[in-house]
């Protein structure tokens, strides 16, 4: 999984998610607009853990979590090859605009690479513009548009 990178006074470390980051867990996914107990996102994680495709990254500094980043490796028909979803990525407030995102961000790059991905992917809602102005900073364009149905209560 992901890499450990050396821990700075102005870098966090990026290290794999666990089962002890569930309090940060659950309050990153609030940021993100999926709030959830601590023992939900425990759960959410195992979840992860268990599946060899996903793989969730954090960025920690002294103990605290300023950021997390998930992501899925996937075979994409169409394009004959595999790709990379990324399918969650919050950084707390107090820790933005210090280069985390960005950190997390080249870390699934790095790791999809790795693994042969042919692009990576995301989506973000579309109220969320100062998220499209960091995407598209980090080098992401536009694609196709997106279209959901709920088929439960998520």
């Amino acid at each position: 999984m992901a890499s450990a990178t050396r821990q700075t006074l102005t870098s966090p470390l990026i290290r794999p998610g666990r089962a002890s980051d569930a309090d940060g867990l659950s309050q990153l996914l609030a940021v993100l607009g999926y709030p959830c107990t601590p023992e939900e996102a425990r759960e959410r994680l195992l979840q992860v853990s268990h599946d060899p495709d996903q793989h969730l990254c954090v960025a920690e500094a002294q103990g605290e979590l300023l950021g997390l980043l998930c992501y899925d490796l996937m075979y994409f028909l169409p394009l004959g090859a595999p790709t990379c979803r990324i399918t969650a990525l919050s950084v707390s407030e107090g820790a933005r605009r210090r280069g985390i995102g960005r950190m997390l961000l080249r870390e699934a790059e790095a790791r999809a690479r790795e693994a042969g991905a042919v692009r990576i992917e995301l989506t973000s809602a579309s109220h969320r513009s100062e998220a499209h102005a960091f995407y598209r900073a980090c080098g992401y364009g536009d694609g196709a548009l997106r279209f959901v149905k709920r088929l439960g209560g998520a």
